[in-house]
């Protein structure tokens, strides 16, 4: 049994995920003290909640920064706009992943996601391109898609939104956009 269930059973918190909301000086006065302030919880739980709903800016310079985006013109009518990343036009069955925990993907597949970091690069080898919400020219998805020579397209508005699992899918990441081509 571990110490935060340990917590939970003696009524310093109410349940485990509290600890979540604790940092880990205020975890240690827990433990000490037997209790914890259910008001500071219930606060950061409400201000995490809100926070799942934001949608972060596609793309975001270290200063904070927030740069205004222009697509390329050369877009088709119905057509999702984004940023060309990484060269090349492929056809392929879409699939949306909103963490890698639920990466199921097939050789071809195109990972439509909101961003990805370093612990996706495993999977990079099995794709044939990539769509994300978020990022730019030097983003991990687009730095990885040009090291494996596939098309990438990032920065698309809600790209987990408008493209659903299983549709088939053009990803053009020379002019910057995705064509919904047929579902499943």
């Amino acid at each position: 049994m571990g110490e935060v269930h340990r917590l939970v059973e003696h009524g310093a918190i109410s349940k485990a995920s509290d600890a979540y909301y604790l940092s880990l000086e205020e975890l240690m006065d827990v433990i000490k003290s037997g209790k914890a302030d259910a008001g500071v919880i219930d606060q950061r739980r409400k201000a995490y909640q809100t926070y799942e709903t934001l949608t972060p800016p596609r793309i975001i310079f270290s200063d904070g920064e927030v740069p205004l985006i222009s697509y390329s013109a050369n877009i088709p009518s119905g057509a999702l706009a984004g940023l060309a990343v990484s060269s090349g036009i492929v056809e392929g069955r879409a699939r949306v992943v909103e963490s890698l925990a639920d990466a199921h993907l097939e050789k071809g597949d195109i990972l439509v996601t909101v961003f990805t970091d370093p612990s996706w690069t495993p999977i990079f080898v099995s794709l044939a391109g990539l769509v994300t919400e978020v990022g730019g020219m030097m983003s991990h998805g687009a730095v990885i898609t040009r090291e494996y020579g596939m098309p990438a397209v990032v920065g698309v508005v809600n790209a987990t939104k408008e493209i659903k699992d299983g549709q088939r899918i053009r990803l053009n990441g020379t002019e910057g956009y995705i064509e919904i081509l047929a579902d499943h």
